[in-house]
């Protein structure tokens, strides 16, 4: 036995895309075949069967409705697989034998644009990576295929966390890489996103036979320098591979420089969850959350951009600030812009539809419904004065001519698809204009027939009737055929109950209905392809317009939020001191009660208050005011207002961070090896304008070495020339806070609290000096501790506190440390060592999820005692207990209410 003609043609089709699965049409359905009906059956719940392909045993086979693929396929590539689409390229009604068939699309995650799919907030990004090991520099391409935005850089690689702090900062879907690459890049690459990663031979960065950036990009190929030419050639390649077609809405290339904006690294993204929070990788608690009021998905996901980048240019960072003022003092001027905004529909991603040909006259009517509404935008425009908000008036085309096109020829209420007719109107083409004539003509013809048949026959029952196997008929009851006029009729079928007949003219009529409504759709869907031939040609003029609109909408955005929250303009100066007055967190400010969070200064520069040690017992906000530095001064230099009374900033290049961390089982590394890691790279990484938290260094190890440790970092931080960055750094070995007076530029903070009787209350505020208390075992009692232990471990820490050689470990430790000259180059030897036993990357970990939530409210561990208590009564199942114990509890209850009183 051989393979079916059918199975051949499947075989030879899959050989070519192994690793997809392929979707071979057949009739009204995707059919799969062998491993791919086994993967689709079981991801996709659907039944598999077999069917016979000329083999000893059958194929196992699943299939489903061509009209409802797309929810299969984005369940499909949202679990990483990529779907070949396999069509019938010939007409079958007119092929003898095996219809032709080949695959039109194959489509991945970073290839799907379909609605359902991507989220209108988000980009979808895919990226291509090339890296140069022999000249240690990398290059980096990414692109939207859904707006057509396409940028890409290089760089100097002084370690893999570069490359992963990019890829972090899109969080692309696909990312192709070069076959050649080390594995452990391949897997903390996979680390780091969850991204499909496909892998291409060197071959693929580097031959471009046909010219195929030429043909992408025309001049604009120039700005690529050789390594971004291999980044770019690969993506544009991987594109026109799977799209089988040049996107023309990708044809302008942005080249970037990773230095033009702050660096944020992974770990940093994270802590300060800039756009998703740490519990539930979700918007909600996260800063975005709080900026992002825009009121188009252009303008939404630009700010994302926006908070994804910060800038540094301080130029460009005060036109942003301009802006913002400008429409934040006039709300009448912000008020009308926001709300014209509100009619714009996603101009960007309606042009992706248009270069991808999958565009349809409902998507045109709403990129006409969007053009309509641009004179009025650029009107409020025109008196305002600042530089960046003239910039945008001056950008805006009002696309007048693409209007009237689109109002000339598209119907205003169109079907969803392109092949049904009606959708262009009448009086915009002749010919369409005379076959709709002469088919409405034909069925007022038709629709009088039957009235008059019935006239002439006397039939009363008579009707004329269609169906796509007979065409149209008149149709006669049996109780009636004694009343047909001799000859009139000619048989066409017979009924059990009934004969269907036809005339001459009414088969000529036929033919003419049922031709012109066939020559209509066939040329209102030529017309309507070159009206989107048309509107694509204009192409760039759109994207530099719904590019001003999305700008245009966060700098509106930014006003509104700013005047929402109470946030005031933050001034910039090139002094190298932050200062803020009355700070607050912008995201926990936001989810407690209005009015409970506590404001708090901060003033930190280079030179004597460089790095502050915060002191301060466990939940009392530390944590949560080094976050809010970090982020105001984010803030501040994506252009947006700030949450103090206060503000001037001096610009920062990066923010690192170090808080909080977790075992990375995977790649076999404990706590306290993935904190010295990132201690590491802060500390090779960071600069004189870099902003860095530090949160708990050198806990995860034994106290000795602990404090060692941190203690090393402080004097490294703040004797090499090259570093003395502004720092943050909380602690609980209160050692530490001797080294202020003794290390240049250590400055002492602590979170103030207030003791009352044998309860303290956290107050939330940071104050100059250090403080002496942890507070650990308080904290203990509030997370539930049984009483029995904390009464023990009160115990158990004034024996300790007795015996503890303390204090006289802190003086010899100062006495020996201030003795010795400190050494920047011997400190460098020393990390250097310290280094070459770990691999220089970052290391994607999640945060242990806490209990509680450093936030903004004063805590009253009495309060919290006598919640916990009533609790526990409330949560007493009365009737599961018998008397004895019903007693016992009572007594117990008592008990634990003396104490509290």
């Amino acid at each position: 036995m051989g393979l079916t003609p059918m199975m051949k043609q499947y075989f030879e089709i899959k050989e070519n895309y192994k690793d997809c699965i392929l979707f071979f049409r057949l009739g009204d359905f995707y059919e799969m075949f062998f491993e791919d009906a086994e993967i689709a059956s079981r991801e996709l719940e659907l039944v598999l069967t077999g069917r016979d392909c000329g083999l000893e045993n059958r194929a196992p086979m699943c299939g489903i409705p061509f009209h409802a693929a797309n929810s299969y396929i984005g369940r499909l590539i949202s679990k990483g697989y990529k779907v070949a689409i396999c069509e019938q390229v010939e007409d079958p009604k007119s092929v003898k034998g095996i219809v032709k068939r080949d695959v039109i699309k194959i489509i991945t995650p970073g290839t799907y644009i379909d609605d359902s799919f991507i989220d209108d907030s988000k980009n979808n990004y895919i990226m291509s990576i090339y890296l140069d090991e022999e000249n240690n520099n990398f290059s980096i391409a990414v692109t939207d295929i859904s707006t057509g935005e396409f940028l890409t850089t290089e760089t100097f690689l002084t370690s893999y966390s570069l490359i992963l702090d990019e890829i972090s900062k899109f969080t692309p879907k696909e990312i192709i890489i070069c076959e050649t690459l080390k594995e452990e890049l391949i897997r903390d690459i996979k680390f780091t996103v969850p991204a499909l990663v496909t892998k291409k031979g060197i071959t693929y960065f580097k031959n471009d036979e046909n010219s195929i950036l030429d043909m992408q990009f025309k001049e604009d190929k120039d700005k690529l320098t050789p390594l971004t030419y291999k980044a770019s050639l690969a993506l544009v390649k991987y594109i026109l591979d799977t799209q089988k077609i040049s996107l023309s809405n990708i044809n302008k290339i942005t080249v970037y420089n990773i230095k033009d904006y702050m660096t944020i690294d992974l770990n940093t993204r994270r802590n300060l969850e800039l756009t998703e929070n740490l519990r539930e990788n979700t918007k909600k608690g996260s800063l975005l959350w709080v900026l992002d009021k825009t009121k188009t998905s252009m303008g939404s996901r630009n700010l994302r951009r926006w908070i994804e980048e910060p800038l540094i240019n301080k130029e460009k960072i005060q036109e942003r600030l301009d802006g913002v003022y400008e429409l934040f003092s006039n709300i009448y001027l912000n008020d009308n812009l926001r709300e014209a905004l509100d009619d714009i529909y996603d101009i960007e991603r309606i042009l992706g539809k248009i270069s991808n040909k999958n565009v349809n006259a409902k998507d045109l009517i709403v990129l006409k419904s969007s053009i309509e509404k641009i004179p009025n935008i650029k009107s409020i425009l025109k008196d305002t004065n600042s530089k960046l908000l003239n910039e945008y008036y001056n950008s805006l085309d009002e696309l007048r001519d693409i209007y009237s096109l689109l109002e000339e020829s598209i119907s205003n209420e169109p079907p969803l698809t392109i092949k049904d007719g009606d959708i262009i109107k009448d009086g915009f083409n002749e010919i369409i204009d005379e076959l709709r004539e002469a088919k409405t003509n034909g069925k007022n013809w038709i629709s009088t027939l039957e009235a008059n048949e019935r006239e002439v026959t006397g039939i009363k029952s008579l009707k004329v009737g269609y169906n796509k196997v007979f065409g149209y008929y008149i149709e006669i009851s049996k109780a009636n055929f004694n009343l047909i006029p001799e000859g009139r009729y000619i048989r066409k079928q017979t009924l059990s109950n009934a004969e269907r007949y036809i005339t001459q003219e009414l088969k000529e009529m036929e033919e003419k209905i049922l031709g012109a409504s066939e020559k209509l759709v066939s040329i209102e869907y030529d017309v309507f392809v070159d009206i989107r031939n048309r509107v694509e040609e204009q192409i760039d003029r759109l994207k530099l317009t719904a590019k001003t609109i999305a700008n245009l909408d966060c700098i509106s955005n930014l006003a509104y939020v700013a005047l929402e929250n109470g946030y005031i303009k933050p001034n910039l100066n090139d002094k190298g001191f932050i200062e803020i007055k009355d700070g607050r967190h912008p995201v926990v400010e936001n989810v407690i009660e209005k009015g409970e969070f506590v404001s708090n200064d901060t003033f930190i520069n280079r030179d004597d208050e460089q790095l502050l040690i915060i002191t301060g017992p466990n939940m009392a906000g530390k944590s949560t005011y080094m976050r809010q530095v970090a982020i105001i001064t984010l803030m501040c230099q994506i252009g947006s207002f700030v949450p103090a009374s206060s503000c001037n900033i001096s610009i920062v290049d990066k923010i690192f961070t170090r808080i909080g961390a977790s075992d990375d089982l995977a790649g076999g590394k404990s706590t306290f090896m993935v904190e010295m890691w990132e201690v590491s790279n802060i500390l090779k990484n960071a600069t004189r304008n870099s902003l860095v938290l530090l949160d708990e260094v050198g806990r995860g190890t034994s106290t000795y070495d602990g404090l060692s440790i941190a203690w090393s970092v402080i004097e490294y931080i703040c004797s090499n020339n090259d570093l003395k960055c502004k720092t943050l750094f909380a602690t609980h070995y209160h050692e530490l806070t001797s080294l202020e007076g003794k290390i240049s530029g250590v400055k002492n903070y602590s979170v103030q609290v207030k003791e009352v009787e044998n309860s303290i209350i956290f107050l939330r505020k940071i104050v100059a000096g250090g403080a002496d208390e942890s507070y650990g075992i308080e904290v203990a009692k509030l997370a539930g501790i049984p009483n029995v232990v904390i009464d023990r471990a009160k115990e158990i820490l004034k024996t300790l506190e007795a015996n503890s050689p303390k204090n006289n470990l802190k003086t010899d430790i100062i006495e020996d440390k201030i003795s010795k000259e400190v050494s920047c180059e011997k400190d460098s030897i020393l990390y250097d060592k310290q280094q070459s036993d770990v691999k220089e990357h970052e290391i994607k970990h999640k945060k242990r999820k806490d209990n509680f939530i450093d936030g903004g409210l004063q805590l009253d561990f009495n309060s919290i005692a006598k919640d916990s208590f009533l609790n526990e009564i409330a949560d007493t199942d009365v009737l599961s207990l018998n008397p004895m114990e019903a007693m016992n509890k009572l007594y117990n209850f008592i008990k634990e209410a003396k104490k509290l009183i």
